[in-house]
């Protein structure tokens, strides 16, 4: 695994942003009465993927980093129910979720893999 300065560096970081960014768009066109509902909760849920990953980077410590990654793992899920709920309850469509699922999906095996990768470094020693 290659050294990364900061964690805007890693993949796994701009894909969780690029996401974000999709939700903010997509939750826009929802209705005026799901603001503090279903909108807030995708928001939320989508904007802390990436500052877990960022925060656990900030910690400094591989377990910590490890934790976070978890973190955000959990939030990329609730992202999906989120979505899956929003089509089944018509505030979108399948076909425009579509391409985020697949995107955490793709998150999803990013920050696995990540993760494995600082288990295997910490079970080695400094």
């Amino acid at each position: 695994m290659r050294s990364f300065q900061d964690y805007r560096d890693l993949e796994v970081w701009q894909r969780a942003m690029r996401i974000a960014g999709e939700i903010y768009r997509l939750t826009k066109g929802f209705p005026r009465n799901e603001l503090y509902g279903m909108t807030s909760q995708l928001r939320r849920a989508a904007a802390s993927i990436p500052a877990n990953i960022a925060e656990g980077w900030g910690r400094r410590y591989r377990a910590e980093f490890i934790q976070f990654l978890r973190q955000a793992n959990g939030s990329r899920t609730e992202v999906e129910t989120h979505l899956m709920l929003s089509a089944q309850v018509n505030l979108c469509t399948q076909e425009r979720i579509q391409p985020l699922l697949t995107e955490l999906a793709i998150l999803g095996k990013q920050l696995l893999n990540l993760e494995r990768s600082l288990q295997r470094k910490e079970s080695r020693g400094p």
